[in-house]
């Protein structure tokens, strides 16, 4: 006896048994080859707001795309209504493959990673040198995090006037990692803002920095409020507009072709999530002395083929000793 009624075929549709009236359900799911693209400015609460050529619009994520969800930064296409008016809602259809994303953990115990920022090219680092002090050991944990996810780190150092440089510039000089100081005047100014941005033309900067260390007002002076009001919904998502940050937000950078994210102000950046073996690839001039190294290796154990590497005068020293700090930051907590 057929339970379903009329011949079915498990290879075309699946019905829903004993349901009158409903559609069948089926796999092949529509194309939307003529889907607009875009990219996605900020999130808030299930809506997101999206750049579509020279308009903002609010859209949601079709329920076809399960659980993946787009994050800022993201290109996606999107179909409905795209006029951008007021009560209007486009639809999310497809999320494209990511170039780089910037992932962190609520800490190094939970298993569950969150993507902060998609499609970035760097990732601006912001300390200040006093008042608040700087956290190395965050500074460290913001860089493994950028180096695994493929974005390249800017150290933006703020308050010289309150303290000098010399201390975290020792510290990571042998990254060549490119760096900014600038001062308390020069934030009110603006000329840290016209050096900080010599960094940032053409590309997708994120800014990252805990609370008081002057993150959002270097973004303000980089962000117009002229431009800031192309994203559209900004003072829904950055608190009361100016001074707090809630929730990740591009911005387009004033008078050339960039952006800048900011991200809300973070106490710990958790690292359960990244894998070690991919930290190496930011230290080209050591990961070719990995491969005589046993399976897993930490870089930093008795039989770690990089001490040899080093030993044969391939890398300089130093280099090995700010990976292996770098590795251990996973294993260490801010306040060792």
């Amino acid at each position: 006896m057929r339970r379903y009624g009329k011949h079915t075929d498990e290879d075309d549709i699946r019905s829903r048994p004993n349901r009158k009236g409903t559609r069948p359900r089926t796999n092949i799911r529509p194309a939307h080859e003529d889907a607009a693209e875009g990219m996605v400015l900020t999130v808030d609460r299930g809506r997101l707001t999206c750049l579509v050529d020279d308009r903002t619009i609010l859209a949601m994520k079709a329920r076809e795309l399960g659980r993946k969800a787009a994050v800022v930064g993201d290109r996606v296409a999107l179909v409905g209504d795209l006029s951008g008016k007021k009560d209007t809602l486009a639809r999310i259809v497809r999320i494209e493959e990511r170039s780089s994303v910037l992932r962190r953990t609520a800490d190094d115990d939970d298993p569950f990673e969150r993507v902060v920022v998609a499609n970035a090219d760097q990732l601006a680092i912001v300390t200040a040198l006093a008042d608040p002090e700087p956290r190395p050991r965050l500074i460290d944990r913001c860089l493994v995090a950028a180096f695994d996810g493929g974005l390249t780190p800017l150290l933006v150092m703020t308050k010289s006037d309150l303290a000098p440089p010399d201390k975290l510039l020792e510290l990571y000089g042998h990254l060549e990692i490119p760096y900014v100081v600038t001062s308390r005047e020069e934030l009110e100014t603006g000329d840290a803002a016209q050096r900080v941005q010599e960094h940032l033309d053409g590309k997708i900067t994120a800014f990252v920095g805990h609370s008081g260390v002057g993150k959002t007002t270097l973004v303000n002076a980089l962000v117009p409020e002229d431009r800031r009001r192309t994203t559209g919904h900004v003072n829904a998502v950055t608190g009361r507009g100016r001074h707090t940050t809630t929730s990740a937000l591009a911005l387009p950078l004033a008078g050339e072709d960039g952006w800048v994210v900011d991200t809300p102000g973070v106490r710990s950046f958790g690292l359960a999530h990244i894998d070690p073996s991919r930290v190496i690839h930011a230290f080209p001039d050591l990961e070719p002395g990995t491969v005589d190294c046993p399976r897993a290796c930490s870089h930093d154990e008795p039989d770690c083929a990089l001490d040899q590497w080093v030993a044969e005068g391939h890398a300089d020293p130093a280099r090995l000793y700010s990976l292996r700090r770098l590795l251990a930051t996973r294993e260490r907590t801010e306040g060792d």
